[in-house]
């Protein structure tokens, strides 16, 4: 894809959660079109198989190994970062946690964890990787995997609705103050995806019906279709990009 607009050659990427699923999925997407990656986890064994996956396909790529949620080890492993040379030209936050509890059965601690590591932190690397890229003047992509449970909401979801949307809102807050910058800011929000996280509910034929009726496209999304709106975002084709949120959902959100 070299001399293509949606090429990322020269380009370095920092993708958080990318030991497995949707981030590792991501991670491949732009490592082919030409990225240096960064896989980011806290499972060492993980991180390595991913390594090797994304190796295996031609992909340059390394790790930066931190809990997004510790403050003290996510600064500490930017500035390991720093000594190496390398620029985060393109940061994806795609790291979160997932609690099916309804609003009567959360102690407010639970809720607290799913704002910290869906929201707040989020928010702090995005502060350390904009600061980054400002010092640099070299501009950048900042791009927040959300959900379309930001948009909409069911019953028995309201923490990680709330957390979500927060993300979403975010989004758009950050690409009214960093575009001045020259950094876009846009968002991803996937639907209903077979990744291993999601393996109970991708074997339960009524989940399997419920998406055949109500998805434009009728059934479960494939993890690497998560990839080509990241890698868009990413690329010179989104230079006039900012401030939005892309639907890779089957139609979810459109379907009536």
């Amino acid at each position: 894809m070299a001399g293509s607009m949606f090429s990322l050659e020269g380009r370095v990427a920092l993708i958080t959660g990318s030991a497995r699923g949707l981030g590792l999925e991501i991670a491949r997407g732009l490592a082919a079109q030409g990225a240096h990656v960064i896989l980011n986890g806290h499972n060492p064994k993980a991180l390595a198989h991913a390594v090797e996956s994304v190796r295996a396909a031609g992909g340059l790529v390394q790790t930066l190994a931190f809990d997004i949620a510790q403050p003290d080890a996510l600064a500490q492993a930017l500035a390991e970062l720093d000594t190496t040379g390398l620029r985060i030209d393109i940061l994806v936050n795609n790291v979160g946690i997932r609690d099916r509890r309804g609003m009567f059965e959360f102690a407010l601690d639970d809720v607290r964890r799913m704002l910290e590591v869906n929201l707040i932190a989020p928010f702090a690397l995005c502060r350390e990787v904009a600061n980054r890229m400002i010092a640099d003047k070299r501009g950048g992509r900042i791009i927040n995997v959300t959900s379309i449970a930001g948009p909409i909401a069911n019953t028995g979801d309201a923490a990680y609705t709330s957390a979500k949307g927060g993300l979403a809102a975010l989004t758009r807050a950050l690409a009214a103050e960093l575009g001045p910058y020259g950094i876009t800011v846009n968002g991803v929000a996937p639907g209903f995806f077979a990744t291993e996280t999601n393996a109970a509910f991708v074997a339960d034929p009524a989940v399997a019906q419920m998406l055949k009726q109500r998805t434009s496209l009728g059934r479960w999304g494939r993890p690497a279709e998560i990839a080509g709106a990241v890698a868009f975002l990413a690329s010179d084709a989104a230079s006039y990009v900012t401030g939005e949120i892309i639907a890779v959902d089957g139609g979810y959100l459109a379907h009536f």
